[in-house]
This record gives C-alpha cells, sequence and structure tokens, in this order.
C-alpha cells in the first residue's frame, strides 16, 4: 500500500509543470494545424538568442531603474495608500514589475544555454514565458495573456526540437 501512494504522489506531481509542458507539446507541435517552416525554426533557433540579447540589454535599459523607482517610491507612499485603501492595487503593480524583471534575468541567463542548444536554455525562456503570462494574469491582462500563452507557446515548442 506504502508503494500505491508514493506512486500516486509522484503521479500527481508529474502533471504539474511537465503536464502543461506535455500538453503544449502536444497541441502546440505535434498537432498543431500550421508548423513552422524549418528554415523559420533553423533562424530563430540560430539568430534568436543575439535577438533576445539586444531586446534584453533594451528592456534592462528601461526596466530596471523604472523597478528601482517604483519600489522607492512604494516604500515612501505606501503608508498612506493603506490609509486610502489602496494598497492592493500598487501592490499587484509592484508585483508585476518584479515578475518582469524576474523574467528579464531568467531570459539572459537562457542565453548561454539557448546559443549551446541545451534544453535548459530552452526550459529557462519557458519558465520565463509562463511567468510573464502570470505576470499578465495578476494585472487581469486576459488580451495579453492570451497573446503571450498562444504566440510565444508556440514559438517555443515549434522550435524545442533542436535543443538536447
Amino acid at each position: 500500500m506504502e508503494n500505491h501512494s508514493s506512486h500516486g504522489s509522484a503521479h500527481s506531481s508529474g502533471r504539474g509543470l511537465h503536464g502543461l509542458e506535455e500538453f503544449f507539446d502536444t497541441y502546440l507541435h505535434k498537432k498543431a494545424p500550421f508548423q513552422l517552416p524549418a528554415k523559420a525554426r533553423q533562424f530563430i533557433v540560430q539568430y534568436g538568442p543575439w535577438i533576445s540579447l539586444i531586446l534584453l540589454i533594451l528592456g534592462a535599459v528601461v526596466i530596471v531603474p523604472l523597478v528601482l523607482i517604483v519600489l522607492g517610491l512604494t516604500a515612501v507612499t505606501l503608508p498612506f495608500q493603506v490609509a486610502a485603501g489602496t494598497a492592493h492595487s500598487s501592490l499587484i503593480g509592484t508585483i508585476h514589475m518584479l515578475l518582469g524583471l524576474v523574467v528579464l534575468i531568467m531570459e539572459g541567463a537562457a542565453i548561454p544555454g539557448l546559443l549551446r542548444r541545451h534544453l535548459s536554455g530552452w526550459h529557462l525562456v519557458y519558465y520565463a514565458a509562463l511567468l510573464s503570462a502570470l505576470s499578465a494574469l495578476l494585472s487581469l491582462d486576459i488580451v495579453g495573456l492570451v497573446v503571450e500563452l498562444v504566440i510565444s507557446m508556440y514559438i517555443l515548442f515549434q522550435i524545442r526540437e533542436y535543443y538536447h
């Protein structure tokens, strides 16, 4: 009986992120009605990390100072926001910005693995895309959430086979 319950818990934990990855792989790659042409996939794999690096540098120039400013302003204004009852929206905004910073860091950390075509680099981008989608959900940006999931996951799962 003990073996059965430990097998059951391992099976149920496999349904989490791994199950979600299998779902995306099935419907955005294996059963997708449209596959990216091989040349497009190869272009993304070859030049995508370099394009990402440029976009990350540009994003860091804007996002990092903005996060620092907002965190500083939030620390100063939080007592007034609590008194006015508006601290919740400020908290969600702060969480949204912090998640954006984490996504930026994860995408930057993924670049060396992507250049070497390691699956670990691909996974970092995948997890960053999931965090970005979570951020959109917390911000109640449903359109952004759907666009983020559909486009980024479709591209990611179209090129996944190039990483090992």
